[in-house]
């Protein structure tokens, strides 16, 4: 999240309202729960109520960080409403003990660094003043912007990054906004990941398959293979961008708006990553750090980590070889790097509070025991993949939801004699939907960062478009099953 999004002047009464609407649901959960919550860990349909009230408040006040606080109070009401202060206390400490939060932090805040180094060093100049010679107008540069989604394919966050803030200046240029800028990049960050086997997001996925059962021991790499036609909304999001950047899908809702802005010569205030002239700006600077990093994962087994280590180290040593700065100064940007993912690294970690909430309330079984007695051969891939885009979407969880759904998904898939792959490519599509929708997600708040737009200005200008994918998508899945 951008620093101008804390400065932005919102209605107060958008604020009066909200607090009033607080309130009231405040009260009213603590008398339901009290009234109707009789069983221990049995919370029916209030276990929705944490995602109604995030959702309803990023309506009121545009802000992320203070809606999934709000959410994540409503959760602490329905599972310890003596005792919140403590359960939020423990629960944020439990979310930063977590390995997996550790590694997600740390990979965003080395890429910011990589990014921050690339950026001081006149790299990314450097790249944008050689792609403004084969970027005449709009439609090239948005072209151009999605053929860089598809080839930084390792890792999501280095795509989101390094494409938007490289590709930013140029969209400036042709009036493209900034967020038909973080939609592009967006569409090609997680739909990629997914569709090519060697990166974060697919290797996860073979060793979460094997260790299910849907491919034997061994076998992940082939069998994730011919899954990958049936990804169906991985494709789509990627061939939209196409048809968006000619005209063919109109601007949309409030993309219209923020096109009709940048037309006008309107563009948002930023904090983001500013791109920097230097005294003699290589291209070089720009993709050998980027190189550096893909190469150095593949080695490392897809050790998305230990490549940006690597990277990191390579590029502070090629920059000093050139003299473009001391050591002490170089490593002085990297943490300026750092020091500017802070806010989108805080709406990433409340919304890991939020879905440690709503596993302890049981959200998404609870979700998936409404709609598994109505599954059939014939509607389950369709089922799957609306249900677990619905899931991903209000919580924020992606690989969690792959994690918890799947156990239930693949067995249920053999009993009623579904095609597995369908069935698997529907599973797949969901988190991508979700990691492309989400207005609190990883993906949304890194992306709109680089692009230099807020998180909730991103996710409600490409909703629209993300919706059209997903029903298309729909219909992809009822027509394979």
């Amino acid at each position: 999240m951008t620093d101008n999004e804390s400065t932005a002047t919102v209605p107060s009464i958008h604020y009066r309202t909200f607090i009033k609407v607080a309130a009231s649901l405040a009260t009213g959960v603590l008398a339901l729960y009290g009234n109707s919550v009789t069983i221990e860990g049995d919370y029916g349909w209030f276990v929705l109520l944490p995602v109604a009230a995030v959702l309803g408040c990023a309506i009121v006040t545009h802000r992320a960080i203070e809606s999934l606080l709000f959410g994540s109070i409503i959760g602490f009401l329905l599972l310890d409403p003596s005792n919140i202060l403590q359960r939020m206390i423990d629960e944020n400490i439990a979310v930063l003990s977590e390995s997996t939060t550790a590694w997600i932090v740390t990979i965003t805040f080395l890429v910011g660094g990589l990014v921050a180094l690339i950026n001081c060093s006149g790299g990314t100049f450097a790249f944008s003043h050689w792609v403004s010679r084969y970027a005449k107008n709009r439609y090239q540069t948005l072209i151009i912007t999605w053929g860089m989604g598809l080839v930084i394919f390792v890792d999501d966050y280095l795509n989101a990054l390094a494409v938007s803030s490289s590709m930013k200046k140029l969209c400036d240029k042709f009036k493209v906004s900034r967020q038909m800028l973080a939609y592009v990049v967006d569409s090609t960050s997680a739909p990629m990941c997914v569709l090519v086997p060697i990166s974060t997001w697919s290797i996860f996925l073979i060793g979460l398959f094997e260790a299910n059962g849907v491919f034997a021991e061994g076998t992940g790499f082939n069998g994730y293979l011919e899954l990958i036609p049936y990804i169906f909304y991985a494709w789509v999001a990627v061939l939209m961008v196409p048809l968006v950047g000619m005209g063919w899908i109109p601007a949309l809702g409030n993309m219209k708006k923020a096109e009709a802005d940048a037309a006008s010569g309107l563009l948002p205030e930023s904090e983001g990553f500013q791109i920097r002239s230097a005294a003699n700006p290589r291209i070089r600077n720009f993709l050998l750090p980027l190189l550096a990093f893909m190469v150095a994962t593949w080695y490392f087994d897809y050790n998305t980590l230990n490549g940006i280590v690597f990277a990191l180290v390579f590029t502070v040593l090629l920059f000093m070889l050139q003299q473009l700065g001391t050591l002490g100064s170089l490593v002085d940007h990297v943490l300026d790097g750092f020091a500017s993912m802070i806010q989108p690294m805080t709406v990433v970690i409340c919304s890991f509070v939020l879905q440690g909430i709503n596993e302890e309330l049981g959200l998404s079984p609870f979700v998936l025991e409404q709609v598994v007695p109505y599954m059939d051969a014939a509607w389950l891939p369709a089922i799957t993949f609306l249900v677990l885009s619905v899931l991903t979407f209000a919580t924020g969880s992606f690989w969690g939801i792959y994690a918890i759904a799947l156990p239930v998904i693949f067995p249920l898939a053999q009993a009623v004699g579904a095609d597995i792959s369908v069935t698997m490519g529907a599973l797949i599509s969901a988190g991508v939907f979700g990691s492309h929708a989400c207005f609190f997600g990883d993906a949304t708040v890194i992306t709109s960062k680089g692009a230099g737009c807020t998180p909730y200005s991103h996710a409600l200008t490409q909703l629209p478009y993300a919706a059209i994918a997903a029903a298309f998508t729909t219909v992809l899945f009822v027509a394979f099953a």
